[in-house]
């Protein structure tokens, strides 16, 4: 009983924390955090919708069809060699809202965020033709690389922050190790990719 409950946690974690949530996080991140707090909250509350439609909703929608067209478990598409249909889908999902956010001439800065998670993506994409990581603890990653430039760049302790980020990297890693997804070298090369891609590159757009 106890091994299914913490096999249960772990697959909950898996769900919540999906690698399509990065965007999401950065810009309530942003909204909170820089200047465009005083943007109006219908206007970012559209963004916001936006964001979540074609990062979040549509890729996992698709990707679950995939799936099942294919008759496949969420087990099985796991495996290296399945993984390319769902990056590319992912990835082209991405290019849909960073094509609209331009179309609509939102802020750079916005976009900034999806350029880095959409970067993120692409490594990990490229990465997994020869060797599979953990995309889940590089969407983490990202989000702490994050967290990083926007505290260099708009002047806050991102402190506390930082360590709840580090505690769910943890607990996300931790989960896909229990379902035997990855191993603790894909997990920390994953979380190491999603830092060091989002940071520098955010940095600079800043």
């Amino acid at each position: 009983m106890k091994e299914k409950n913490i096999i249960l946690a772990a697959r909950v974690m898996s769900m919540v924390f999906t690698p399509f949530y990065l965007s999401l996080v950065g810009l309530v991140a942003m909204f909170i955090f820089s200047y465009m707090s005083l943007l109006p909250w219908s206007y970012k509350a559209f963004i916001l919708l936006m964001v979540y439609l074609f990062t979040i909703l549509l890729p996992s929608l698709l990707i679950h069809l995939y799936r099942k067209y294919q008759g496949w478990t969420p087990i099985e598409l796991g495996k290296r060699e399945r993984r390319i249909v769902p990056y590319i889908i992912s990835i082209l999902c991405y290019f849909c809202c960073f094509w609209l956010m331009n179309y609509m001439h939102v802020p750079r800065f916005m976009g900034a965020i999806l350029v880095g998670a959409l970067f993120i993506q692409m490594i990990c994409a490229l990465i997994n033709v020869w060797w599979k990581i953990s995309t889940h603890t590089a969407a983490i990653g990202g989000v702490a690389g994050s967290l990083l430039a926007f505290a260099e760049a708009f002047s806050f302790n991102p402190m506390w922050w930082l360590c709840v980020v580090l505690i769910l990297a943890g607990l996300v890693g931790t989960s896909r190790m229990i379902l035997r997804q990855h191993t603790l070298s894909q997990v920390m090369a994953g979380f190491g990719i999603g830092l060091l891609c989002s940071y520098p590159l955010l940095l600079h757009i800043l």
